[in-house]
Formats: C-alpha cells, structure tokens, sequence
C-alpha cells in the first residue's frame, strides 16, 4: 500500500492499539484484487481480528475482518520476494 506504513517499533508479534486497521475491501481496491481474495488471503494470518459470530446449527456465520497494516505489509514482504 503505497505511502502507508506501519507505527515505529512494532514487530511482527505485536499490534499497536492504535494500529491502523484496513477492510479487505480497502486492500482489494489498492492491490486490484477481489475482495473474496483479500479475505482467503488474510483469515488465518496471526493479528487479523475477527468480528462475527460463528453460525449454529443450519446457521450461515458471518464474520467482518479487519487487518492491522502491519500484517499487510508483514505479507506483501513474504509475498514480492
């Protein structure tokens, strides 16, 4: 994400509470990716918060995502080797 960087002296096992947190929507747009993608990508990764419920029985669960931009930027160094 060009111009966005993550806070001084956060490591890749912590995140700031005033970490900027980013949609998969926002991500999708600035990496011309769709959103189902940004949202494959990022579910399992340690850091990414996840707003939802699980579903019961029968019951579709809907969860929200948001990801801290030290985890974007954490995958796109992993990723552009």
């Amino acid at each position: 994400m060009q111009g966005l960087t993550a806070p001084q002296g956060a490591d890749r096992g912590s995140v700031p509470a005033l970490e900027r947190l980013l949609t998969p929507a926002e991500i999708a747009e600035a990496w011309s990716l769709d959103v189902s993608t940004v949202r494959r990508l990022f579910i399992d990764r340690p850091g990414v918060l996840k707003i939802g419920n699980i579903g019961g029985r029968g019951k579709r669960s809907y969860v929200t995502l948001r990801i801290p931009l030290s985890v974007v930027e954490s995958f796109r160094r992993e990723h552009s080797k």
